[in-house]
């Protein structure tokens, strides 16, 4: 009937664990149950990816290198290699395939899928997560977690759960009082500067902003509201959405200190434009367009971007053209808070050159 509802979708969040370092360690045998980094040790580099034996240490990717070595004396690093790396996030996506034509890649080691449609009548969305983890180990010798559920806020949410080499399943009667627990930090969306006003507001925990009403979250969060009001509540109806295209990929860094010279500017926005290459290399994206973004110690924000016909050719290119946007403000007579650095213009690899615009249990 046209009155029915829509069925319940039948969510899976499949994320690899620790994907970049554990290739590492299947490929090379020394390194298995050694605390291990992908990237570079040199004094600006930054981490990539670290094992699970490195996190114990506090290691984490986008941390200073020279940060990592000093909270695990012991760290290995070892270079990336995004050709591997890709090859085996499409065997991946080669068995995801199996299961639905619904797959959203979030980067080269995690994606959404949706299972409503029992292609192989496993009987459940868990059962087909089993079976995916239990192919991706046997074919590529690499573990995967999953979160199953009725939406993909709580899948993401899930499959952090039970990490490493586990599963978590939220059915829809469990979504408000699974939400309810979890710090406000771990939602998906609520960054570290959104999360800081949060908790000057009193909202540390889903519950307390389930807590809230809308009118409330609006004047505070504005665009944010609709969807923070309902992922309080268990809810998110967004769909699993196919190669959804990225608008843009980047990252940026508030420095502790306000910086003037040049030599330590340069130094700041070289670790700034590693971390932000190692996101364009696991999303897997190529763009044209590079954006700098620069606060001012009196919290005025300025951008410079510059486009070119072709693609960006690699991380030397990306830090060179970034240098160069950076030189048109120095030298200042304010100190600089904060340097950000963007690729955009996106497509993916095979696209061509055409500009993006912006009934199963579980």
């Amino acid at each position: 009937m046209a009155d029915d509802p829509p069925p319940i979708r039948k969510i899976i969040h499949v994320d690899m664990d620790a994907f970049f370092a554990s290739v590492e360690q299947r490929d090379n045998p020394a390194l298995r149950g050694r605390p291990v980094a992908v990237g570079s040790a040199k004094a600006r580099g930054v981490v990539a990816a670290a094992s699970y034996e490195a996190r114990k240490y506090g290691v984490k990717s986008a941390m200073p290198s020279v940060t990592a070595q000093r909270r695990c004396p012991g760290l290995i690093f070892v270079s990336s290699r995004f050709d591997v790396y890709r090859a085996v996030s499409q065997q991946i996506r080669d068995i995801f395939a199996d299961y639905t034509d619904l797959i959203e890649p979030l980067s080269l080691d995690e994606a959404y899928l949706d299972v409503t449609e029992d292609r192989h009548s496993l009987g459940s969305a868990s059962a087909i997560a089993q079976q995916i983890r239990a192919r991706i180990r046997e074919e590529t010798h690499l573990t995967a977690s999953a979160g199953v559920s009725y939406n993909k806020f709580i899948a993401k949410l899930a499959s952090d759960q039970n990490k490493p080499d586990g599963m978590c399943i939220i059915p829809p009667a469990k979504g408000a009082a699974f939400v309810a627990t979890l710090p406000i930090r771990r939602f998906h969306g609520v960054g570290p500067v959104t999360a800081t006003k949060m908790e000057r507001l009193g909202i540390r925990t889903g519950a307390d902003l389930a807590g809230k009403s809308l009118d409330f979250l609006k004047a505070h969060f504005r665009s944010s509201a609709d969807y923070l009001y309902g992922a309080a509540r268990g809810e998110d109806h967004r769909p699993v959405r196919p190669d959804r295209p990225r608008k843009s990929v980047g990252a940026e860094r508030t420095f502790g200190e306000d910086l003037r010279d040049r030599a330590a500017l340069r130094d700041a926005l070289a670790r700034v434009a590693d971390a932000a290459w190692e996101r364009v290399e696991r999303s897997d994206t190529r763009g044209r367009t590079v954006t700098l973004k620069i606060r001012f110690a009196d919290f005025t924000t300025r951008t410079r971007a510059i486009s070119f016909a072709q693609e960006v050719d690699g991380s030397a290119t990306f830090l060179a053209i970034g240098e160069q946007l950076l030189d048109q403000f120095l030298p200042t007579r304010l100190g600089i808070r904060l340097l950000g650095l963007t690729l955009s213009g996106i497509f993916r690899p095979g696209e061509g050159e055409a500009e993006v615009q912006p009934g199963l249990p579980l």
